[in-house]
């Protein structure tokens, strides 16, 4: 059986506007050095696809912990495997998950591969004056809509068919974190 309260308080919900203002202005900082300090189309490029598939692999995990079955969790946990507790907490913190998920990276993904759009137009300006800067805008601007959109919708698909195995997986990252860094969001 599901439980569908939500866990979300006034104070999480502060505490995630206060994270998506931090992660946004850290992203947007990051994105604008690495766009003036690399000065390569190919590499803009590259982490322009990478911000890309970020808000796509976020955007599976908050649609698969939303659609997941704890029971199967819960049988693996009994057996000891490794992730399987990590991904009961998942579950039953769903709105949380997907809150963070969605809305808090995949939005931040999205603005910033907005942002790098813009790098990316300057960048080939400034290599290719003849181009009319209208055209490329809506170019860039389209592909990054289609990548993001199409991706996501893709990713809908694995998230809704294999939720489970989304969130085991994501349950064993969390475990390999926990196992090398000390640190985990598992309550024992």
């Amino acid at each position: 059986m599901r439980n569908h309260k939500s866990t979300v308080s006034g104070k999480f919900i502060l505490f995630v506007g206060f994270i998506s203002f931090t992660f946004a202005a850290l992203f947007f900082m990051f994105s604008q050095f690495l766009a003036r300090a690399v000065n390569s189309l190919l590499l803009s490029f590259i982490f322009l696809i990478l911000i890309i598939l970020i808000g796509i692999i976020a955007d599976i995990i908050g649609t698969s912990v939303a659609a997941a079955n704890e029971v199967p969790f819960h049988a693996k946990a009994s057996k000891r495997v490794s992730g399987a507790r990590e991904g009961v907490f998942l579950i039953r913190n769903a709105d949380r998950v997907a809150n963070i998920c969605n809305d808090v990276i995949g939005d931040i993904a999205g603005t910033v591969s907005g942002a790098l759009g813009i790098a990316l137009v300057i960048q080939i300006m400034g290599t290719w004056k003849d181009l009319n800067r209208f055209v490329l805008n809506m170019i860039i601007t389209a592909l990054i809509a289609a990548f993001t959109v199409g991706g996501k919708a893709y990713g809908k698909k694995i998230a809704l068919s294999r939720s489970n195995d989304v969130i085991f997986l994501v349950g064993r990252i969390i475990a390999l974190l926990r196992s090398i860094t000390g640190l985990s969001p598992v309550k024992k």
